[in-house]
């Protein structure tokens, strides 16, 4: 592999770039709860976000191509093509639950999208919807409507990143469901590439960005526990935290259920165990 420069850091990942207008995308076990890193690191949760990506990447390029190049023996790098990204976040949610759930309580729509009254906390909706946002550098992303968002990106590549998001979706639900997981919803990264297609990047349908709930015990009316970094945040909620830098040191009981959770998800969705992505990497890519 080439020299990696290193030109950016995220929540999770650090970004280099390396010749011929790749990138290394590497996922660090950082997490972070409203919108503050943390500073106990979650074990493996790296190597499980860069598992499940390449797992959807290999599997969905009849949808639409995506920047995966190549996953390296290390289990948390990606090798990718550089995007030009979209200036949204493409969100696609099948159940009412989050900021949708409580914007459908005050106004009975999500982004412009009217929804039947009486709908409950965590009900399947009629159909998926799109719900576009903003991408915020800080703080949370804010959702908007249809119109601002295909101002925002252009007409045609709106539809088109509408149209692919609505379909990865629908494929990732069914594929889940199989595997006694509920996709309630989920955002996709999406760019240009060189060649003018429109392309998926960053990471797709893991626990940091879409919303795993078990299919066994699911119960609308109320919230469901989740396959992600929920267990964890509940726990910081309960601390009294003022929710600002520095956040609270996790208690290794915390750690461990995070990580079983991160853990789960991936082997149910994979087919495969955890152990065997560490020691080959590239039994995700099918």
């Amino acid at each position: 592999m080439s020299e990696a420069v290193h030109v950016a850091s995220g929540k999770v990942r650090e970004i280099f770039a390396l010749e011929d207008d790749r990138l290394l995308l590497v996922a660090s076990d950082r997490i972070s709860t409203f919108d503050v890193i943390l500073p106990t690191p979650i074990p493996d949760k790296g190597r499980v976000l860069t598992g499940l990506s390449a797992f959807w990447f290999s599997r969905t390029t009849h949808i639409v191509p995506n920047h995966l190049l190549e996953v390296p023996d290390d289990g948390r790098s990606m090798v990718c093509r550089r995007l030009d990204m979209l200036p949204i976040e493409c969100v696609v949610r099948g159940y009412l639950t989050g900021s949708g759930w409580r914007d459908y309580s005050e106004t009975g729509a999500v982004c412009g999208h009217v929804l039947p009254e009486g709908l409950r906390d965590s009900d399947r909706l009629p159909a998926p919807i799109f719900t576009p946002a903003t991408k915020a550098t800080e703080g949370h992303d804010e959702n908007i409507d249809e119109e601002r968002a295909a101002e925002l990106c252009g007409r045609d590549l709106y539809r088109a990143a509408k149209e692919a998001s609505l379909a990865l979706y629908g494929f990732a639900a069914e594929h889940a469901e199989q595997r006694g997981i509920i996709l309630a919803d989920t955002k996709f990264e999406l760019g240009v590439a060189t060649d003018g297609a429109l392309t998926l990047g960053d990471e797709a349908l893991t626990p940091d960005s879409s919303r795993f709930w078990p299919l066994a015990g699911y119960e609308p009316g109320k919230p469901q526990p989740s396959f992600d970094k929920q267990f964890a945040r509940d726990w910081c909620a309960e601390t009294g935290w003022d929710k600002t830098d520095p956040g609270p040191e996790l208690p290794e009981d915390v750690v461990a259920g995070t990580r079983a959770r991160y853990v789960e998800a991936f082997e149910r969705l994979t087919g495969s165990s955890f152990e065997a992505y560490l020691g080959e990497p590239k039994i995700v890519l099918g």
